[in-house]
């Protein structure tokens, strides 16, 4: 397996919409393996394809403290959702921000797996407040877009200062 770049905003390419897989093959495989092995080392409990990218609609996630329960969600949509939650979010593409941002609590999604086949899952709780945040990255969207302009450009100017400071040395604080 391979550990895949992560994206860190505010890169322009974090904005790209992803596009339908068109068949779940070997290539797409391998990419969710890779994903998930990135995703574990960052460490994070969910990356979406556009944050390393590859701009397929792709999704990645697992929130259970032993690695116990990887899901790959591949042209994810979701088709019913009720509740609020209000959860404090981080992301790996804007490593060490952490903000509370409001979803959906109960989610029900559709998506092809693996096989290639279509399925459906519910999830509530932290789950459904990743899956959330992982199909906005493939919509182009972060979670500083929930916040207001003025957090927006305070986390945007510190990570570029930080990038032009220390160029090879990544945050490696738990996040989405």
């Amino acid at each position: 397996m391979a550990r895949l770049d992560i994206l860190v905003y505010p890169d322009p390419r974090l904005r790209t919409r992803a596009t339908p897989v068109e068949a779940v093959d070997d290539s797409i495989r391998q990419l969710a393996e890779d994903m998930l092995e990135t995703m574990y080392e960052a460490p994070g409990i969910g990356l979406a394809a556009t944050q390393v990218n590859v701009h397929k609609r792709l999704l990645v996630a697992d929130v259970t403290d032993d690695r116990s329960g990887p899901h790959v969600l591949i042209n994810p949509e979701i088709i019913e959702k009720d509740g609020v939650e209000v959860m404090e979010e981080g992301c790996l593409s804007v490593p060490g921000f952490f903000e509370k941002v409001e979803r959906a609590d109960h989610i029900r999604v559709r998506a092809l797996g693996l096989d290639g086949q279509p399925y459906e899952m519910e999830a509530e709780g932290l789950l459904a407040v990743c899956i959330q945040h992982e199909m906005d990255h493939l919509e182009g969207k972060l979670f500083v877009d929930y916040l207001s302009q003025l957090k927006r450009q305070r986390i945007r100017k510190k990570l570029e200062k930080e990038r032009r400071l220390k160029p090879q040395t990544p945050d490696r604080a738990p996040a989405i």
